[in-house]
């Protein structure tokens, strides 16, 4: 059965040019996309061409999004620009951690999607969205900041699809858990996989205890 769309009350004709009405998520979403402000960080060459990205070239003050946050606190989107090393990903889960909700995550380059030409590498991370949930993939090695506008533009046509009704951090009851925070050993250790790596090593389990 075809979903009914909402239909918008009629404006009385003395108020036709004073009063507009649309929906509550227009709204919101607009102010959302025209402020959506990136945390100032950089992990590796791609940085230079997102730096570049925000020059008056490419102008994205546009978009209302010339203001480079230096505060995790003050930023709603990441860019994770370049190689992701083991050492390096802590710091970046926990800056991602800091970031109030809403918040977004674009993977830039062929480093932080897949490893790049470092992949499978003893130091390197093969795909930051192994550990934070990446929402726009731009990728290239480096991307030009052609494509990096055209993330942007991607991330507010997912925005324009939001809701405040379905919106997580909008639910009664539902606290968002922070990502564990992973420890550099002699490799990344991720938290989430606890149960699992007990699960496969029964016999040692049974010995410990």
């Amino acid at each position: 059965m075809p979903s009914r769309k909402r239909q918008l009350p009629e404006i009385p004709p003395e108020l036709v040019g004073t009063v507009h009405i649309t929906p509550i998520d227009a709204i919101y979403n607009w102010a959302r996309m025209r402020s959506l402000w990136p945390i100032f960080f950089g992990l590796a060459c791609c940085a230079f061409e997102m730096i570049g990205a925000f020059g008056a070239r490419f102008d994205p003050s546009r978009f209302g999004m010339e203001i480079m946050r230096a505060s995790p606190r003050q930023a709603d989107l990441m860019i994770v620009n370049g190689t992701v090393t083991k050492k390096m990903l802590p710091q970046v889960v926990r800056l991602y951690n800091q970031m109030p909700e809403p918040k977004y995550v674009m993977a830039m380059g062929a480093c932080a999607i897949s490893g790049g030409p470092f992949k499978e590498g003893y130091n390197v991370v093969s795909g930051v969205d192994k550990f934070l949930p990446v929402d726009v993939y731009v990728p290239g090695c480096p991307p030009r900041p052609e494509a990096i506008l055209h993330g942007f533009l991607t991330i507010h046509a997912k925005m324009q699809r939001e809701s405040i009704r379905n919106l997580r951090w909008y639910r009664k009851g539902e606290e968002t858990e922070p990502v564990p925070v992973p420890e550099l050993g002699p490799d990344l250790v991720d938290w989430r996989l606890t149960e699992q790596i007990e699960a496969m090593n029964p016999a040692e389990n049974s010995a410990e205890r």
